[in-house]
């Protein structure tokens, strides 16, 4: 079959997709995007997480089927997302409750149609200017061998979107379905408190 969507802001078209072919699969191998990790192919490592419709899922469990006319971001488009939602003021997740954009502090369906990436941007996120929380991920030492940072980084801008000043048990929390075999989890939570105060200085 053939599935179209978006991704990082681009209308993409994935060809001769099969029924049972993962998000995953289709974003790594089709479409030449290798930031979201293949590790556990069970849901429960979050090396693949991606946002669709502005919700973190883990892309292995998802069905590329399922993403037929939806927006999808990985980590290559993630810094050009957060500056899109910085200049137009997006807060809250979209999608969140089921009901897509436009509830209450989210992004309406017409604000998330018209997000587009700058061209050439997207594809590898090369000569794009960090976004905060990638910048404070390398400010503050918290990746080692890098496997498992992309889904921690998807994952931690949408609990800085969505709670601009967690405390230490809501970033636990957030980032509980991601695993780091390397670095002990305490520099990636002084990355997320960082990128935290940054934001609320920003404002």
């Amino acid at each position: 079959m053939r599935v179209n969507f978006t991704v990082n802001g681009r209308q993409q078209e994935a060809d001769d997709v099969w029924e049972g072919e993962s998000l995953l699969y289709v974003l790594r191998e089709r479409l030449g995007l290798p930031g979201s990790k293949n590790a556990c192919e069970q849901g429960e490592c979050g090396s693949c997480t991606v946002r669709l419709d502005g919700v973190p899922v883990c892309s292995c469990l998802v069905a590329a089927g399922q993403v037929e006319g939806r927006d999808v971001v990985t980590v290559e488009g993630l810094a050009d997302f957060a500056r899109q939602r910085e200049e137009h003021g997006h807060g809250g997740a979209c999608g969140s409750g089921g009901g897509g954009c436009g509830g209450k502090g989210g992004v309406t369906l017409d604000a998330a149609k018209r997000w587009q990436a700058r061209p050439g941007d997207s594809q590898t996120g090369e000569g794009v200017e960090l976004s905060t929380i990638q910048q404070a991920f390398i400010d503050a030492g918290a990746v080692q061998c890098g496997f498992c940072t992309p889904g921690l980084l998807v994952q931690a801008d949408a609990l800085l979107e969505e709670n601009s000043s967690p405390s230490d048990q809501d970033i636990r929390e957030a980032l509980s379905g991601n695993l780091c075999r390397c670095t002990g989890y305490e520099k990636i939570l002084d990355a997320v408190r960082l990128a935290a105060a940054r934001q609320s200085e920003a404002v």
